[in-house]
Formats: C-alpha cells, sequence, structure tokens
C-alpha cells in the first residue's frame, strides 16, 4: 500500500467509525441506567479501542452510567451494543463531571500502582465513581486538588507497571459487584 492510499484508507475508517458513534448515541439518548449506582469517568481517553471495551464491561457489571471527559467521539464497535444502552454523559472538563456526581454525594476513586491501599482492602460505598485516566498520560488533572478522591492500587505481580486502561476498569467493576453479589459457596 503506498503512503498515499494509507492515508485515505485511515480517513475512511475514521469517517465509518463517526458514522457508527452519531448513530450509537442518539440510540444512547434512551438508554437505563444499570441496576448499581456505581459510575465510571473516563478522563480523556484515546477514542480507537478502550472505551467502547469499558462500555461493554459497563454493561455487564451493570454500572449506573459512564462520564467522558474530553471525549468527542469513539468507535463504537468495540462497544458491541452496549454504548446504546449505558447511558453516556459527555463534560468538556473533570470539574463539570466531578460537581455534578459529588453534588450526588458519590466517593471518587483513581488507580495509582504506587498507592498504599489496595482496592481489595478499600470501603467502596454504593455510590463510587472510579476514574480512570488516559493510556499514556494519566489524569488530566491532579487529584488532590479536588477534596475526597481516594487513591487506590490493584495487586500487581511482576515487572509490569501498570495494566491496560480497560481490562483495569473491569477488574475495578468486578469487584464491586462482587461485594455487593455475596458469596456462591463452592463449586462442588
Amino acid at each position: 500500500m503506498s503512503p498515499g492510499s494509507t492515508g485515505r484508507r485511515r480517513r475512511y475508517l475514521e469517517k465509518q467509525a463517526l458514522k457508527r458513534f452519531l448513530k450509537h448515541k442518539r440510540l444512547n439518548a434512551l438508554a437505563s441506567p444499570g441496576p448499581y449506582p456505581y459510575v465510571i469517568v473516563l478522563d480523556h481517553l484515546k477514542p480507537a479501542f478502550n472505551i467502547g471495551k469499558i462500555f461493554r464491561s459497563a454493561e455487564a457489571f451493570g454500572a449506573r452510567e459512564v462520564h467522558l471527559i474530553g471525549t468527542e467521539f469513539f468507535d463504537p464497535s468495540p462497544a458491541k451494543g452496549s454504548f446504546k444502552v449505558v447511558p453516556a454523559r459527555f463534560y468538556e472538563t473533570f470539574d463539570e463531571s466531578y460537581g455534578s456526581l459529588r453534588g450526588e454525594g458519590y466517593t471518587f476513586f483513581v488507580l495509582d500502582p504506587t498507592a498504599p491501599k489496595t482496592l481489595w482492602k478499600a470501603d467502596l460505598p454504593d455510590r463510587s465513581a472510579f476514574v480512570f485516566g488516559h493510556e499514556e498520560f494519566g489524569l488530566r488533572f491532579r487529584p488532590a486538588d479536588y477534596q475526597g478522591i481516594c487513591t487506590l492500587r490493584i495487586p500487581q505481580q511482576g515487572r509490569v507497571q501498570s495494566l491496560n486502561v480497560s481490562v483495569a476498569a473491569s477488574i475495578v467493576m468486578a469487584e464491586y459487584v462482587r461485594r455487593r453479589e455475596g458469596g456462591e459457596g463452592v463449586c462442588f
């Protein structure tokens, strides 16, 4: 493929993703909150891949809604239809999402691999808001500048420094739900 045709192909794919996004966004206006009151907040994530996967997990784990900060559009294909059913709220800045959720009594959590407290040991109130930052650059705001943001880590082994953002979000959502579902006992 020549460099010119590669650029044309990329622009074509972006145009198709935008069309899908606009169609799904119209349907998202009819979405209903999931059965759990927790919220996922995505701070300036890349639009190509992880946002859709996080929507898929948000549907699977019954999230109330997903807040997207600084995201004009994303490719909904990886969501496998979940963007149509999990309510999305779009904000320009974290301040807007924070103000809205703080007014409703939400407790905020961010992940940091150096945090002393682990996800497993933290209290996760019903009204929890889990904030995830950009895949390369992290959060666009300083958590210390906001009242009541708790920093947690997911325990990890090996040399890996961090998890993929959609994987980390899925782990957090699964842990939140696990605590509310209770144990099923032994398998035999």
